[in-house]
């Protein structure tokens, strides 16, 4: 069963290759995850589904070219967005191991180009501030922002990925002012934050 169709339903418009990637991560992350359970996706729908979980923010928000993923996990939505967005380029943040080995042989087997693995924790990370940073459900949104203070500038955007409590956790950033949308699908807050001021 190909994602093309899915990708379709949802407008989500791709290139043959990236399609094609996807399938293969899909047939990757299947078998991986009956020995090593990385995530509750068991069957190729529920990967299917969070792939497009992880990609349905492209029609919305312009990605800029240098992106950080907090807890990438099995591949989402960093690796995902990875394959879906060859011109930007990304750095997973992982520090489970054998997460971090499946995704590193992810990359490998697809040849990805753009995207590569720190199996640290994100506070571990000596980096220049990144463009724009992603998450989907690795903590609260305070939290998030204290951990990644040294990985950002005034430039910088954040894509989370929340549940129903995101509205709680923006009244609970006391300490920032901040700029943002929340575009919502279902169940799924895509908090959008475009600018982050000191309060």
């Amino acid at each position: 069963m190909s994602i093309a169709n899915s990708l379709r339903t949802e407008g989500i418009e791709l290139d043959s290759t990236a399609i094609s990637k996807l399938d293969a991560f899909t047939a990757l992350l299947y078998e991986w995850n009956k020995i090593h359970n990385f995530t509750g996706a068991k069957n190729i729908k529920a990967i299917h589904d969070n792939i497009i979980d992880a990609l349905y923010p492209i029609g919305f928000i312009s990605f800029p070219k240098n992106i950080l993923d907090v807890g990438t996990g099995a591949g989402f939505p960093g690796l995902v967005l990875a394959i879906a967005l060859q011109n930007s380029t990304f750095v997973l943040s992982e520090p489970l191991k054998k997460r971090a080995s499946f995704l590193r042989f992810a990359i490998m087997e697809l040849e990805l180009k753009n995207v590569k693995v720190e199996a640290v924790r994100v506070e571990e990370i000596d980096a220049m501030p990144f463009d724009m940073i992603t998450s989907r459900a690795v903590t609260n949104t305070n939290f998030l922002l204290q951990l990644t203070d040294k990985l950002r500038n005034t430039n910088t955007k954040y894509l989370l990925y929340k549940g129903s409590k995101v509205f709680d956790e923006i009244d609970d950033v006391s300490i920032y002012q901040l700029g943002y949308d929340i575009l919502q699908k279902n169940r799924r807050n895509y908090l959008y934050i475009k600018s982050i001021n000191v309060a």
